[in-house]
């Protein structure tokens, strides 16, 4: 072969194989995301389940993971560009949507029914004992706070005037105070109450049993990230489904990773935990319109404008919406 053409042959081959090399890098480089949760707690804790599945890693997100103990703060961060995701309670959202910033969107839920509890020690049984005493709360505003003011009106009571709030910073924070003495009643959520539970504190008012309906952890980003990444927000919530499968069908997953990241592993408080939460986290990551509803009636008391907003406003079902009709969910939970 002429040197010329050898020349040339050379010159492309290696345009080629440079070529090959370049795209092969772009896919194998994952998406990069960024994502914010409110609580250490069981319904927030899909990310460290997929996480430790490998379930980013299969869709290709690089996902980070930043704990900030404040729904109207984590809304906060997200408006503001720090993160594109965020996993939290729907009040600091509902909030911000109300005061203008319609870029906030849910597109999923987790947990749409509040599960908190109040557990006290002593001569605090009943709902009439809370009278006059410190109940700790991760925030004011957050999903503790929110609970504890609608649970005590359904005694009869006004959270403002009977009680007095101790703000901890988080579950683990509020159990940490409580055992210390420094409040007389904790606000809890799994699996943190059935650590109390099993350390001899017992519920004065269970959560569950009052079936409290509010957006307590929910999927929610910007419009204009889903715009701008759309495929990488796409790949995020197939992930979720995954983690919800896994969470429904493998217990003994979720006490390990609880467990790592929690660092709880009495068996009797993670049993505890997961029985009485997963019958409220959905299946499907449905967000319920009353859930959010519920969040616009309580705030319609101090913002008129809670009044003229609908829950379908602040939703966006589109990747719920493809999972159904692609099959994706019933092949899903086809799956043993």
């Amino acid at each position: 072969m002429p040197q010329g053409v050898k020349g040339k042959c050379g010159f492309w081959l290696a345009l080629v194989i440079a070529s090959v090399i370049s795209r092969t890098d772009g896919a194998a480089a994952p998406d990069k995301l960024v994502g914010i949760h409110s609580a250490r707690v069981m319904s927030q804790s899909m990310p460290w389940m997929a996480t430790e599945a490998g379930l980013f890693k299969k869709y290709n997100i690089d996902f980070n993971l930043v704990f900030i103990s404040s729904s109207s703060i984590v809304t906060a961060a997200l408006l503001g560009g720090d993160a594109e995701m965020t996993v939290t309670g729907g009040i600091g959202n509902v909030a911000a949507y109300l005061r203008g910033s319609t870029d906030v969107v849910f597109i999923g839920g987790v947990k749409n029914t509040m599960t908190q509890t109040l557990a006290a020690g002593g001569n605090i049984k009943k709902p009439e004992d809370l009278k006059g005493k410190k109940i700790g709360v991760s925030r004011i505003g957050g999903n503790s706070h929110y609970f504890t003011i609608q649970a005590l009106r359904r005694y009869g009571m006004d959270a403002n005037k009977d009680v007095q709030f101790i703000q901890t910073g988080g579950d683990p924070e509020t159990f940490a105070a409580f055992v210390s003495g420094q409040i007389d009643v904790a606000n809890l959520t799994p699996p943190t109450d059935a650590q109390a539970i099993a350390k001899g504190y017992h519920y004065v008012i269970y959560g569950p049993d009052l079936k409290i309906p509010y957006a307590a952890t929910a999927f929610v980003t910007k419009r204009s990230v889903m715009a701008k990444r759309p495929q990488v927000m796409a790949n995020f919530m197939r992930a979720m489904a995954e983690t919800a499968k896994l969470m429904h069908t493998d217990r003994e997953f979720v006490y390990k990773v609880l467990g790592k990241y929690l660092r709880v592993t009495d068996r009797s408080v993670l049993d505890s935990a997961y029985n009485s939460e997963i019958k409220v986290l959905e299946p499907r990551l449905v967000i319920k319109p009353e859930s959010l509803q519920a969040i616009l009636d309580e705030l319609s008391a101090t913002d008129p404008r809670a009044k003229k907003v609908k829950p379908q406003e602040m939703i966006d079902t589109r990747y719920l919406d493809e999972m159904e009709k692609s099959g994706f969910f019933d092949e899903l939970w086809a799956k043993k």
